[in-house]
């Protein structure tokens, strides 16, 4: 299922690159409490990657790397979630996810459900690689396919529908 769709790199330089951040941003400070709701919904169903996916895929690496930086750091700053111990590693991989997927729109010029199980599964390698790097660890990488494999595919599913249908 291939979409011929509008997709965007926008740069630093353009103020609708730092609009469409806080619009990610502020995604990411509804979805988490709604996804918490369910007995270990974050870990399950990583709803900020959802939302970063999709931005970046859509918008570009930059704008999807703003929200992947700030997201995090907003989120535990308002509502003390993610837990500073994990702050480090979410933001590094969420970040991954943000290049990953704004490179991939970028080259291929559209969007399918392939490209995008292989940027969700590019990213989850290189994060999980930088994940050992950082904490000794690939733990949280583990918890990502163990039991996160639900997220997973909302994350392909929901990020190409919001790619496809968002104008």
């Amino acid at each position: 299922m291939e979409a011929s769709v509008r997709l965007y790199a926008l740069n630093y330089d353009e103020v609708k690159t730092y609009l469409w951040a806080a619009v990610f941003v502020a995604c990411n400070m509804v979805l988490p409490p709604l996804f918490h709701l369910i007995p270990q919904g974050g870990v399950i169903f990583s709803p900020l990657s959802l939302v970063i996916l999709a931005g970046a895929y859509k918008f570009g690496w930059k704008a999807g790397l703003l929200a992947a930086v700030l997201s995090p750091m907003t989120n535990h700053i308002i509502t003390g979630m993610p837990a500073m111990g994990v702050l480090e590693v979410m933001t590094m991989k969420l970040a991954v996810l943000a290049m990953v997927a704004g490179l991939v729109a970028q080259r291929f010029k559209s969007v399918s459900l392939a490209l995008l199980v292989g940027v969700v599964l590019a990213s989850k390698a290189i994060g999980g690689f930088g994940e050992l790097l950082l904490t000794g660890g690939i733990d949280a990488t583990m918890a990502d396919f163990i039991i996160g494999w639900p997220g997973l595919i909302l994350q392909v599913v929901g990020a190409w529908l919001i790619v496809k249908y968002v104008r």
